[in-house]
């Protein structure tokens, strides 16, 4: 009997190309794969509202990660399947580091299950941009406060999210890392060099933990996935077996099985397609 295989990537940098859109080639390329009984899923750092949008011509039938593995949701059934959130001493530490750092960015939670995104301000060029294309592009809702302690003690909080130049973070990743309740990564915006990524979630939440749960819901005998930044490497710990896009880190190429064609020339669809198109 032939392996269960399931097929997982990452989107930004990996399966999606540098204008942050799919090509069509891929587009057809999967769905003509998933029609012939392909198992294929994303995992993402990006939140249902932007990642549904972008894949929503890809007939994709298992749950996706989203978050770096903090929720899990079943597009068909259009719910959440697993989700993972901060605890509330935890969220009220973050925002206190974040307050004596001078820093902010976006706090999410689940409500009902629907996604809640919260800003206190948008005072850096990063955070608006972050804020306005995702209003204007995807419709993402978002609620100011004055505070993101107003909304700390709702245990739903799942996720924080700041972005800013490298040196403005690196203090508060370092001070925020001591905390065991939490995981906090720390890594380069593949789409502006200037820009770093700070993003925590529940220490129970990751790419690892959320393939290691596709695997046992659903039995997979084998799981091949597909990266390109640090944030894959928790995605690659999880796989039987990784590739890394041309354009991935070096680090990541490193530890990877082998290394596929760049994301603007459709490395994910190719590779998967010469793979399985032996029926």
């Amino acid at each position: 009997m032939k392996n269960k295989v399931l097929y997982i990537s990452d989107l930004d940098g990996t399966l999606l190309m540098s204008n942050r859109e799919l090509s069509n080639y891929s587009k057809e390329t999967l769905n003509k794969l998933m029609d012939k009984g392909v198992h294929f899923s994303v995992a993402t750092a990006r939140s249902l509202a932007t990642a549904v949008k972008i894949i929503e011509d890809l007939n994709i039938k298992v749950p996706v990660v989203l978050m770096n593995g903090v929720v899990i949701y079943d597009i068909a059934e259009r719910k959440y399947v697993k989700l993972e959130t901060i605890p509330t001493e935890a969220v009220k530490e973050i925002i206190d580091i974040t307050k004596k750092h001078n820093i902010t960015g976006f706090m999410y939670a689940i409500c009902n299950n629907e996604q809640i995104t919260y800003y206190e301000d948008l005072c850096t060029k990063y955070l608006k941009n972050f804020h306005d294309e995702r209003v204007l592009k995807y419709g993402k809702p978002f609620e100011k406060v004055a505070s993101f302690h107003d909304k700390a003690c709702d245990n739903n909080i799942i996720y924080f999210s700041f972005m800013d130049l490298h040196e403005k973070l690196y203090l508060m990743f370092e001070e925020l890392k001591k905390n065991p309740e939490i995981e906090v990564v720390l890594y380069k915006d593949v789409y502006n060099e200037n820009v770093w990524f700070l993003e925590i979630h529940s220490k129970y939440a990751s790419k690892y933990n959320s393939v290691k749960f596709l695997r046992e819901q659903l039995g997979y005998d084998k799981v091949i996935g597909f990266g390109d930044n640090l944030n894959d490497l928790p995605l690659l710990r999880a796989c039987d077996e990784f590739y890394a896009v041309a354009n991935a880190l070096d680090e990541l190429k490193e530890k990877a099985n082998g290394v596929i064609d760049d994301n603007n020339s459709d490395g994910v669809a190719k590779y998967i397609f010469k793979r399985e198109w032996n029926w």
